[in-house]
């Protein structure tokens, strides 16, 4: 099994920038891909960013592209969101996941609140 803990959400102004994290624990060496999602009251989650390590690819949704980036450790039990240039519209719960193989995943953090406000 895998455990996802996120972290690094809070309330932020309009324009700010934000690092998100995610600690993966337990059966890591399973893990292919992670990546970040994000799902705000009254809409459905939507896939932000991934992590192959397979091919050592990413992936951006066209939404966000421009102003986030994924990355991780070098161990790769950890996973960065780094959101910039935050609008009001970025507000949501934002989840990692992890997985076996591109879109598959088995894993979900609990996740972590972002709000934006000025």
């Amino acid at each position: 099994q895998v455990q996802l803990t996120e972290s690094g959400g809070g309330l932020v102004q309009p324009g700010d920038s934000l690092r998100l994290s995610c600690t993966a624990s337990g059966r890591t060496n399973t893990i292919a891909v992670m990546g970040w999602h994000r799902q705000a009251p009254g809409k459905e989650r939507e896939s932000l960013a991934s992590i192959n390590f397979i091919g050592d690819t990413t992936y951006y949704a066209p939404s966000v592209q421009g102003r986030v980036a994924i990355s991780t450790n070098n161990a790769k039990n950890t996973l960065y969101l780094e959101l910039n240039s935050l609008k009001p519209e970025d507000a949501a719960m934002y989840y990692c996941a992890a997985g076996d193989s591109p879109g598959h995943y088995h894993h979900w953090g609990q996740g972590t609140q972002v709000a934006v406000s000025s």
